[in-house]
């Protein structure tokens, strides 16, 4: 047998999760010119790309032009994509072992931490991923419903993604018809009784987990007036004296915030509110069991040994009215079948990209890890390029000593015919091209830029699955 990763014995890579950080490891694989690899990349999904389509809030269109680096990725002759394909459901870890000589595991961190306060399971408190899931038209949630006749939102969390759920909630209905928002959520959000969403954040201005730019965009909604209280806006000591050595994206941050909070309202028909220094400590439930009003506690900050700056409670409580909550507090990896856990942090068990045995401690043999995953959710989609190629050069550093499975049926052709037999409506690159175009000529079609399938069953019956 030739050496692996020539021509006459390519490496067989196979590539668990189609979204930024599988992408990038197929990338960083096609990019070592001295190897011959052939990549196929698997997702539970018809479609690639993961949170670029299903996370990656409709109004920030621009940020999902990444897409055409992973499609230039995926046009390489040695790339094979198969949709619709789920690992625990149609194949197996030991199945794959049969057919490739490394298998990496890319499928994000798929929920939100709980929310661990008296009545943090009450209807209408709802985890921020669903609701963004939702209203970007992943399959899985497209029948989930949240109560948009209520007047109080309140999101829990200031980063990223409590910030895009604001913007949504906040919009109006000609500034969405801008955007690829699904449109069930489109046509829920046209009947919104939604007027007050208030934001909360546990630390202070200058601990914000938002950009200036998301801030600047906050405060120009067209129907929607941004308010910050300018007790809260206010820096405590610490805060000062660490804005001093602060870059200038925190200090324009907190400039914006303050400006906010001297701003007086234009009389819009919706309120943002925008709180800093509180956390949740229980939610009360109205007369129908639902969900009606949240008890927050003013926070104060101290500096811990290390020198970082922690909220802690103190005994000033206050209760807001609250028809619907949003937790967006942080997110956790979902357990793959077969490959080891780490249940605390919500990743896949592993020491830089290598997976490991829990029982023996040592990785397990060309079974690898990238992105959220390995890494739990930090960082924005670009983080994960870096986070790949650290993967893929143990990879590479495996195979140059040999360290690789040793597949029975190392072909395209062996693959293929036992992908198809397990999941014969499992959809390739090209097929999802054809999506594509459909989508947008849908979309064209009502003046959007894109309209979304947003069940599996239609997008198979489109392709003729």
């Amino acid at each position: 047998m030739t050496q692996v990763g020539t021509a006459d014995n390519p490496l067989r890579v196979a590539i668990v999760g189609a979204g930024p950080a599988g992408f990038y490891a197929a990338e960083a694989l096609f990019k070592r010119k001295e190897l011959v690899v052939e990549v196929d990349m698997f997702d539970k999904l018809p479609t690639p790309f993961g949170l670029v389509r299903a996370g990656v809030a409709p109004d920030h269109l621009k940020i999902k032009s990444v897409t055409k680096v992973f499609e230039k990725v995926a046009d390489r002759p040695n790339f094979r994509f198969f949709g619709n394909v789920e690992l625990g459901r149609d194949i197996a870890v030991a199945d794959l072992r049969h057919y490739y000589h490394q298998i990496v595991y890319t499928t994000g961190a798929q929920t939100d931490r709980y929310l661990n306060i008296p009545g943090g399971d009450l209807p209408g408190s709802h985890a921020a991923t669903e609701f963004v899931a939702w209203y970007n038209g992943h399959p899985e949630y497209r029948d989930f419903e949240f109560d948009l006749s209520q007047e109080h939102v309140v999101v829990v969390g200031i980063g990223n993604v409590a910030v895009d759920v604001c913007r949504i909630l906040c919009r109006t209905q000609e500034e969405l018809m801008g955007t690829d928002i699904a449109e069930h959520a489109m046509e829920a959000l046209r009947h919104s009784k939604v007027k007050t969403v208030t934001m909360l954040g546990r630390r202070g201005p200058a601990q914000a987990a938002f950009t200036a730019p998301e801030a600047k965009e906050l405060g120009e909604m067209a129907d929607c007036d941004l308010i910050i209280y300018p007790e809260e806006a206010e820096l405590d000591p610490l805060s000062q004296q660490a804005l001093a050595e602060a870059d200038r994206g925190t200090l324009r941050t907190v400039e914006l915030i303050q400006e906010y909070a001297r701003r007086e309202p234009a009389g819009k028909s919706c309120q943002l509110i925008i709180r800093f220094l509180v956390s949740p400590t229980e939610l009360f439930a109205g007369e129908d069991g639902r969900v009606s009003r949240m008890q927050v506690v003013k926070n104060e900050l101290y500096a811990t040994e290390y020198g970082t700056m922690r909220p802690r409670a103190t005994d000033q409580h206050e209760e807001i009215p609250a028809g619907l909550v949003f937790r967006s507090i942080g997110y956790t990896g979902v357990p793959l079948s077969d490959v080891p856990f780490n249940e605390k942090w919500g990743v896949i068990l592993n020491e830089d990209g290598r997976v490991i045995d829990p029982d023996t401690g040592s990785h397990r043999v060309g079974e690898y890890t990238a992105g959220w995953i390995k890494r739990g959710a930090t960082g924005v989609i670009g983080t994960n390029k870096p986070d790949s190629v650290e993967t893929v050069d143990k990879m590479m550093a495996d195979l140059a000593k040999g360290v690789l499975l040793q597949p029975e049926k190392p072909s395209v052709a062996a693959a293929e015919a036992f992908i198809a037999e397990c999941q014969s409506c499992y959809v390739t690159f090209a097929d999802w091209r054809k999506l594509d175009e459909l989508e947008l000529a849908r979309g064209a079609e009502c003046g959007r830029p894109r309209l979304k399938f947003a069940r599996v069953e239609e997008m198979l019956a489109v392709l003729g699955k």
